[in-house]
């Protein structure tokens, strides 16, 4: 099989994980379909561009991170989310803590970070992770973490305050926590 065949292949593998991804930042279909052609179109007109040093699937994704900012940027829509439940948000966040503060769990020690991110696995499991939280939840922690979105961004993107903003970064570190936790680093150890 050639070299140009076999990376057609893989990216044609890919699309539907890149397209969940896209899906869950734009909110329309059409939209993250596009970002997605554009993202697979820039692999197969530049091939030559991939070196190697990563894999393929998050040199994708890095492509496919800027396309989706490109897209926000360009769109100037601001669209509201669905409001989610707070009391059982509130309620899940309690839960989680002492009545002094500290948590009720010590996070357990998730090894060598660089070494982990870079396991296949580990994204399948942080992708599950982020389709349990809710919508609203998931989609601001990844404009903030991984398409690195600023706070004034995120705000005006989802029509939001800062303060808001910083309960739901909070909320979703706390679910990532825990959902890692028990998914990923207790199977590991």
């Amino acid at each position: 099989m050639s070299p140009l065949l076999n990376l057609h292949h893989q990216l044609e593998a890919m699309r539907p994980v890149l397209l969940r991804f896209a899906m869950l930042q734009l909110r329309n279909e059409s939209s993250a379909d596009d970002a997605v052609q554009e993202t697979l179109l820039a692999v197969l007109e530049k091939p030559d561009s991939f070196a190697g040093k990563s894999s393929l699937r998050t040199y994708v994704t890095g492509i496919l991170k800027y396309k989706i900012i490109d897209c926000m940027r360009a769109s100037g829509k601001e669209k509201q989310l669905q409001t989610e439940d707070d009391e059982s948000e509130a309620d899940l966040v309690d839960s989680l803590f002492k009545a002094n503060g500290h948590t009720i769990d010590m996070a357990r020690s998730w090894g060598e970070p660089e070494g982990t991110l870079e396991q296949k696995d580990f994204f399948k499991v942080l992708e599950a992770c982020l389709d349990k939280m809710p919508d609203k939840t998931a989609r601001v922690f990844m404009m903030r973490e991984w398409l690195e979105l600023d706070t004034e961004e995120i705000c005006k993107e989802l029509q939001i305050t800062s303060s808001n903003l910083w309960v739901l970064l909070y909320r979703a570190r706390l679910r990532l926590r825990e959902c890692l936790d028990l998914n990923w680093f207790a199977v590991k150890h």
